[in-house]
């Protein structure tokens, strides 16, 4: 596994591995830019009247205090911010005047949670995000959007294969209060977690705990058992249930729709699972998760939704729309199986050995000659036998060799540590071939091929 820590929760990735984070990072960031999100960074902390006023997330949230603070002093009211999104509708409050809406924005940056750590789960973690915020209503088409370029990036990137699950709060609620439910919000949060515990202990507590009839919660059960790809199933599934509401059929609609447009790009994989509805309480509408198909109880690798009274100050309130992927969450399984690996442990393409120290400007000449061509080079910092040079460069993947002249003149020859092939080469012309001159991000398939045979993923499900 790449991540070496003594603290638990802490990533710390080796070189290699942080290279393919950033692979990931690029790519995710290069698909937001493509659909026209603009990127913004904000503060790691935030007031905790901010970060408390969206939801129970308290027991989550770490806490800021100076070292020499006084007793009196406490924490100031601070603390590092669990996600993103509620220090975004906190941004685009306070810097509405200065930005043109709709706010199409992205955010790749860290955010920290006191949640127990497991494999997937991690206190602190790097997410990216997309939102859409605007002063006039969001239309559908802001979700479809949405859900549309988090599965095409999802689809894009190395690793395992992943399902976007969706679902609506409307058509829950609706469902919900065509049964006479009034809690909606405590049935919502409850029927969440039938992926995690089950629908016999969802059952008990919604009996138990909220009080609700046995065939009333049996009700909410079968609702949140439907799971299909097809808008037309989709509807006559949740009408086979009898249950009828203005609000209900708003969010089949819309959900509906969602389904419609997605299906019609051959690489997506989005299917409703109206088991979802997401914890934080801030969601009012269209909600998704997404999921390894093959480890199902793997923790949600993105996740997201519709957000219409987030972004408010109390007179103006702005609705949204937006999904975030949890990189440091999908490296827990890329990286810890092997499945993703970097071509190299370095950037640089070529070693420049070092004959001698008298040499040594001649190694370095040589090395930015092939820098000025945007070529990763490095000068071996010690006049070492060529075995010990060779071998450190061999140990980092670096593909590639230069040996100065030794008689002090320009040139030299360039051995491919490879295929052990040598040739004469001049510093102003050489070139690597464009498959070596950056570094590969190499997916393993066999590696998954194992995993799932040997069905080594179950320790994925119960770590």
């Amino acid at each position: 596994m790449g991540m070496k820590s003594t603290l638990s929760g802490y990533p710390e990735w080796l070189p290699e591995d942080r290279i393919v984070e950033q692979q990931i990072i690029k790519t995710i960031q290069e698909k937001f830019e493509l659909y026209g999100f603009a990127p913004v960074e904000t503060r790691s902390v935030e007031p905790l009247a901010v970060i408390l006023s969206k939801g129970e997330t308290d027991k989550e949230i770490y806490t800021l205090r100076r070292l020499q603070a006084g007793q009196e002093e406490g924490n100031k009211g601070i603390g590092l911010h669990f996600d993103l999104t509620v220090p975004f509708a906190r941004y685009v409050i306070e810097n509405r005047n200065g930005l043109s809406f709709p706010f199409r924005r992205y955010q790749i940056q860290k955010a920290w949670r006191g949640e127990r750590p497991g494999l997937g789960r991690f206190r602190e973690f790097l997410q990216a995000d997309i939102d859409i915020v605007d002063t006039r209503p969001l239309g559908i088409h802001s979700d479809i959007e949405i859900v549309q370029v988090m599965d095409e990036i999802l689809s894009s990137l190395p690793i395992p294969t992943t399902r976007l699950h969706v679902n609506n709060r409307k058509l829950l609620e609706g469902f919900y209060l065509a049964l006479g439910i009034e809690k909606t919000a405590d049935v919502l949060r409850i029927v969440d977690k039938m992926d995690k515990i089950g629908t016999d202990k969802v059952l008990i507590t919604l009996v138990d705990d909220l009080g609700i009839a046995p065939p009333i919660a049996q009700n909410c059960l079968c609702l949140g058992a439907i799971r299909t790809a097809d808008p037309a199933d989709l509807k006559k599934a949740v009408n086979e249930l009898g249950m009828t509401h203005p609000l209900l059929e708003e969010g089949l609609s819309e959900l509906c729709a969602i389904l419609e447009k997605t299906a019609l790009i051959e690489t997506s994989n989005v299917i409703a699972d109206l088991s979802i509805a997401r914890g934080f309480d801030y969601y009012t509408g269209t909600v998704c998760e997404v999921k390894f198909v093959d480890f199902p109880k793997y923790p949600t690798i993105a996740a997201g939704g519709r957000y219409d009274n987030l972004v408010s100050d109390g007179k103006t309130v702005l609705p949204g729309m937006g999904m975030s992927i949890g990189i440091t969450r999908i490296l827990g399984v890329v990286l810890h199986e092997g499945l993703l690996t970097s071509s190299r442990k370095v950037p640089s393409a070529v070693m420049v050995a070092l004959v001698s120290e008298d040499s040594r400007e001649q190694s370095e000449k040589t090395a930015r000659s092939v820098r000025s061509r945007g070529i990763p080079c490095e000068v071996f910092p010690h006049p070492l036998k060529y075995g010990r040079q060779i071998a450190y460069a061999d140990n980092k993947g670096i593909p590639f060799v230069w040996f100065p002249d030794e008689s002090g003149k320009s040139g030299g020859e360039v051995r491919d540590l490879r295929s052990r092939e040598q040739i004469a080469a001049d510093p102003d012309t050489w070139t690597p071939p464009q498959a070596d001159l950056k570094i590969q991000v190499i997916w393993q398939p066999e590696k998954m091929t194992a995993l799932l045979k040997n069905k080594t993923y179950v320790d994925l499900e119960n770590e």
